[in-house]
Protein backbone atom coordinates (compact mmCIF):
# COMPACT_ATOMS: atom_id res chain seq x y z
CA UNK A 1 0.00 0.00 0.00
CA UNK A 2 1.67 3.18 -1.17
CA UNK A 3 1.57 6.64 0.38
CA UNK A 4 -1.62 8.45 -0.56
CA UNK A 5 0.32 11.36 -2.08
CA UNK A 6 1.45 8.97 -4.82
CA UNK A 7 -2.16 7.90 -5.44
CA UNK A 8 -3.25 11.55 -5.63
CA UNK A 9 -0.50 12.16 -8.18
CA UNK A 10 -1.76 9.24 -10.28
CA UNK A 11 -5.29 10.63 -10.23
CA UNK A 12 -4.13 14.15 -11.06
CA UNK A 13 -2.09 12.82 -13.99
CA UNK A 14 -5.18 11.09 -15.40
CA UNK A 15 -7.52 14.04 -14.92
CA UNK A 16 -5.37 16.88 -16.26
CA UNK A 17 -3.49 18.14 -13.24
CA UNK A 18 -3.92 18.88 -9.53
CA UNK A 19 -6.18 21.89 -10.15
CA UNK A 20 -8.62 19.91 -12.25
CA UNK A 21 -8.61 17.09 -9.70
CA UNK A 22 -9.49 19.46 -6.85
CA UNK A 23 -12.30 21.01 -8.90
CA UNK A 24 -13.74 17.54 -9.52
CA UNK A 25 -13.57 16.68 -5.82
CA UNK A 26 -15.40 19.90 -4.97
CA UNK A 27 -18.44 18.59 -6.86
CA UNK A 28 -19.17 16.13 -4.03
CA UNK A 29 -18.05 17.83 -0.83
CA UNK A 30 -18.18 16.23 2.58
CA UNK A 31 -19.67 18.45 5.27
CA UNK A 32 -18.25 19.32 8.66
CA UNK A 33 -19.93 17.60 11.63
CA UNK A 34 -21.57 20.88 12.69
CA UNK A 35 -23.10 21.24 9.23
CA UNK A 36 -24.46 17.69 9.29
CA UNK A 37 -25.88 18.27 12.77
CA UNK A 38 -27.86 21.24 11.43
CA UNK A 39 -29.67 19.05 8.88
CA UNK A 40 -33.40 18.79 9.72
CA UNK A 41 -34.39 15.21 10.42
CA UNK A 42 -37.10 15.32 7.76
CA UNK A 43 -34.33 15.88 5.20
CA UNK A 44 -32.53 12.81 6.51
CA UNK A 45 -35.66 10.73 5.97
CA UNK A 46 -36.02 12.26 2.50
CA UNK A 47 -32.41 11.34 1.69
CA UNK A 48 -32.92 7.78 2.92
CA UNK A 49 -36.08 7.45 0.84
CA UNK A 50 -34.54 8.89 -2.29
CA UNK A 51 -31.61 6.50 -2.12
CA UNK A 52 -33.85 3.48 -1.46
CA UNK A 53 -36.14 4.26 -4.39
CA UNK A 54 -33.17 4.94 -6.69
CA UNK A 55 -31.73 1.47 -5.97
CA UNK A 56 -32.46 -0.71 -8.98
CA UNK A 57 -34.41 2.08 -10.65
CA UNK A 58 -33.72 5.02 -12.95
CA UNK A 59 -32.41 7.98 -10.95
CA UNK A 60 -33.83 10.31 -13.58
CA UNK A 61 -37.32 8.88 -13.08
CA UNK A 62 -37.09 9.29 -9.30
CA UNK A 63 -35.83 12.86 -9.73
CA UNK A 64 -38.75 13.70 -12.02
CA UNK A 65 -41.23 12.24 -9.55
CA UNK A 66 -39.61 13.71 -6.44
CA UNK A 67 -42.04 16.62 -5.92
CA UNK A 68 -44.85 14.04 -5.83
CA UNK A 69 -42.89 12.00 -3.26
CA UNK A 70 -42.51 15.11 -1.08
CA UNK A 71 -46.24 15.74 -1.23
CA UNK A 72 -47.27 12.10 -0.73
CA UNK A 73 -45.09 11.69 2.36
CA UNK A 74 -45.95 15.05 3.97
CA UNK A 75 -42.48 16.50 3.29
CA UNK A 76 -41.08 13.47 5.14
CA UNK A 77 -42.16 14.64 8.55
CA UNK A 78 -40.91 11.75 10.74
CA UNK A 79 -43.87 11.52 13.17
CA UNK A 80 -46.43 11.55 10.36
CA UNK A 81 -44.49 9.03 8.28
CA UNK A 82 -43.91 6.74 11.26
CA UNK A 83 -47.64 6.52 11.87
CA UNK A 84 -48.97 5.92 8.37
CA UNK A 85 -52.30 4.12 8.71
CA UNK A 86 -53.17 1.04 6.69
CA UNK A 87 -55.56 3.16 4.67
CA UNK A 88 -52.78 5.65 4.08
CA UNK A 89 -50.40 2.91 3.03
CA UNK A 90 -52.99 1.52 0.63
CA UNK A 91 -53.46 4.99 -0.87
CA UNK A 92 -49.72 5.35 -1.38
CA UNK A 93 -49.52 2.05 -3.23
CA UNK A 94 -52.12 3.43 -5.64
CA UNK A 95 -50.59 6.90 -6.01
CA UNK A 96 -49.53 7.31 -9.68
CA UNK A 97 -47.21 10.19 -8.81
CA UNK A 98 -44.70 7.99 -7.01
CA UNK A 99 -43.14 4.59 -7.61
CA UNK A 100 -45.69 2.14 -6.22
CA UNK A 101 -43.36 -0.39 -4.66
CA UNK A 102 -45.00 -1.63 -1.46
CA UNK A 103 -41.81 -2.76 0.28
CA UNK A 104 -40.06 0.54 -0.40
CA UNK A 105 -43.10 2.55 0.65
CA UNK A 106 -43.17 0.59 3.91
CA UNK A 107 -39.47 1.41 4.38
CA UNK A 108 -40.39 5.09 4.71
CA UNK A 109 -42.53 4.26 7.73
CA UNK A 110 -39.87 2.06 9.30
CA UNK A 111 -37.05 4.52 8.70
CA UNK A 112 -39.18 7.31 10.15
CA UNK A 113 -39.47 5.19 13.31
CA UNK A 114 -35.68 4.70 13.24
CA UNK A 115 -35.18 8.46 13.04
CA UNK A 116 -37.56 9.02 15.95
CA UNK A 117 -35.55 6.51 17.99
CA UNK A 118 -32.35 8.42 17.20
CA UNK A 119 -34.07 11.68 18.18
CA UNK A 120 -34.89 10.20 21.59
CA UNK A 121 -31.38 8.83 22.06
CA UNK A 122 -29.32 11.75 20.72
CA UNK A 123 -31.55 14.81 20.56
CA UNK A 124 -31.74 14.54 16.78
CA UNK A 125 -30.92 11.91 14.18
CA UNK A 126 -28.65 14.44 12.50
CA UNK A 127 -26.61 14.75 15.68
CA UNK A 128 -26.15 10.98 15.75
CA UNK A 129 -24.72 10.95 12.22
CA UNK A 130 -22.65 14.08 12.79
CA UNK A 131 -20.99 12.71 15.93
CA UNK A 132 -20.21 9.24 14.59
CA UNK A 133 -16.42 8.96 14.03
CA UNK A 134 -15.37 8.57 10.41
CA UNK A 135 -12.66 6.21 11.61
CA UNK A 136 -15.41 3.69 12.42
CA UNK A 137 -17.45 4.12 9.25
CA UNK A 138 -17.84 0.36 8.81
CA UNK A 139 -19.73 0.03 12.09
CA UNK A 140 -22.02 2.89 11.10
CA UNK A 141 -22.92 0.91 7.98
CA UNK A 142 -23.82 -2.03 10.22
CA UNK A 143 -26.07 0.24 12.31
CA UNK A 144 -27.90 1.40 9.18
CA UNK A 145 -28.35 -2.19 8.04
CA UNK A 146 -29.60 -3.48 11.39
CA UNK A 147 -31.71 -0.57 12.62
CA UNK A 148 -32.79 0.99 9.36
CA UNK A 149 -34.80 -0.59 6.58
CA UNK A 150 -33.43 -1.15 3.07
CA UNK A 151 -30.30 0.72 4.16
CA UNK A 152 -27.74 -2.04 3.87
CA UNK A 153 -24.77 -1.99 1.52
CA UNK A 154 -24.70 0.52 -1.32
CA UNK A 155 -27.93 2.25 -0.26
CA UNK A 156 -26.57 3.03 3.19
CA UNK A 157 -23.25 4.25 1.79
CA UNK A 158 -24.89 6.52 -0.75
CA UNK A 159 -27.33 7.87 1.83
CA UNK A 160 -24.39 8.89 4.03
CA UNK A 161 -22.62 10.58 1.15
CA UNK A 162 -25.86 12.36 0.18
CA UNK A 163 -26.11 14.00 3.62
CA UNK A 164 -22.46 15.05 3.52
CA UNK A 165 -21.10 12.32 5.78
CA UNK A 166 -17.67 11.21 4.50
CA UNK A 167 -18.15 7.81 2.86
CA UNK A 168 -16.08 5.36 0.88
CA UNK A 169 -18.12 3.43 -1.69
CA UNK A 170 -16.44 0.31 -3.14
CA UNK A 171 -17.57 0.78 -6.73
CA UNK A 172 -15.82 -1.42 -9.32
CA UNK A 173 -13.20 1.29 -9.92
CA UNK A 174 -12.56 1.85 -6.20
CA UNK A 175 -12.38 -1.91 -5.67
CA UNK A 176 -9.86 -2.26 -8.51
CA UNK A 177 -7.69 0.42 -6.93
CA UNK A 178 -7.91 -1.19 -3.48
CA UNK A 179 -6.84 -4.53 -4.95
CA UNK A 180 -3.95 -2.85 -6.75
CA UNK A 181 -2.81 -1.30 -3.45
CA UNK A 182 -2.93 -4.67 -1.71
CA UNK A 183 -5.69 -3.64 0.71
CA UNK A 184 -7.99 -6.48 -0.40
CA UNK A 185 -7.57 -9.30 -2.91
CA UNK A 186 -11.15 -9.49 -4.22
CA UNK A 187 -14.35 -7.43 -4.23
CA UNK A 188 -15.28 -6.86 -0.57
CA UNK A 189 -17.92 -9.21 0.78
CA UNK A 190 -17.02 -9.89 4.41
CA UNK A 191 -16.54 -7.92 7.61
CA UNK A 192 -12.82 -8.66 7.35
CA UNK A 193 -12.71 -7.07 3.89
CA UNK A 194 -14.43 -3.91 5.08
CA UNK A 195 -12.27 -3.70 8.19
CA UNK A 196 -9.20 -3.88 5.95
CA UNK A 197 -10.61 -1.06 3.81
CA UNK A 198 -11.35 0.98 6.93
CA UNK A 199 -7.83 0.50 8.26
CA UNK A 200 -6.28 1.53 4.96
CA UNK A 201 -8.50 4.59 4.65
CA UNK A 202 -7.77 5.61 8.23
CA UNK A 203 -4.05 5.45 7.50
CA UNK A 204 -4.43 7.39 4.25
CA UNK A 205 -6.62 9.99 5.95
CA UNK A 206 -4.16 10.47 8.80
CA UNK A 207 -1.28 10.89 6.37
CA UNK A 208 -3.02 13.14 3.85
CA UNK A 209 -5.76 14.99 5.70
CA UNK A 210 -8.26 13.71 3.14
CA UNK A 211 -11.72 12.55 4.19
CA UNK A 212 -13.29 9.23 3.18
CA UNK A 213 -15.26 10.70 0.29
CA UNK A 214 -12.14 12.29 -1.19
CA UNK A 215 -10.15 9.08 -0.72
CA UNK A 216 -12.88 7.04 -2.37
CA UNK A 217 -13.18 9.35 -5.37
CA UNK A 218 -9.42 9.73 -5.82
CA UNK A 219 -8.98 5.96 -5.80
CA UNK A 220 -11.63 5.67 -8.52
CA UNK A 221 -9.85 8.30 -10.60
CA UNK A 222 -6.73 6.15 -10.80
CA UNK A 223 -8.58 3.48 -12.78
CA UNK A 224 -8.91 3.84 -16.53
CA UNK A 225 -12.12 3.62 -18.54
CA UNK A 226 -11.65 -0.10 -19.21
CA UNK A 227 -11.74 -0.89 -15.48
CA UNK A 228 -7.98 -1.57 -15.31
CA UNK A 229 -6.19 0.06 -12.36
CA UNK A 230 -3.31 2.31 -13.28
CA UNK A 231 0.07 1.66 -11.73
CA UNK A 232 0.66 -2.02 -12.55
Amino acid sequence: MRDFAAIVAMAADRKGGPGVLEQMLADTPALLPAQIADTPDDRLLAAMTRRIFCAGFSTQVIDSKWPAFEEAFHRFDPPRCAHISEAGFDALTKNPGIVRNGAKIRSVQRNAAFILELQTEHGSAARFFADWPDSDYVTLLEVLKKRGNHLGGDSGMRFLRAIGKPAIIPTPDVTAALIREGVIDKPPSSKADFKAIQAACNAWSAGSGRNLTEISRILAMTVDSTGRPRGH
